[in-house]
């Protein structure tokens, strides 16, 4: 009868799992996020991923999508690539 009657508590202390869990699982990603922005330069992303949460979605989109460096052509190699 013991299993059946958890009530409150055991609810409570679910809840409060889950948030913990959530909170590390977001900060986690919009670490990685932030610094991934601040060493590509982008600060745009930069202010919307400090400033907004969404428990890890934006953060995980940005470094899958948006984080990648480019190949760099210096404005010589791209000239001397026209020419060609």
């Amino acid at each position: 009868m013991g299993f059946l009657n958890w009530g409150f508590p055991y609810l409570a202390g679910l809840f409060w799992l889950a948030i913990f869990l959530a909170v590390v699982w977001s900060m986690a990603w919009k670490g990685i996020a932030l610094w991934r922005a601040g060493r590509n330069g982008h600060l745009g992303w930069f202010v919307v991923l400090f400033i907004f949460n969404t428990l890890g979605i934006l953060p995980i989109i940005y470094i899958f999508a948006f984080s990648r460096k480019r190949d760099k052509i210096s404005l010589y190699e791209s000239k001397a690539i026209i020419n060609e």
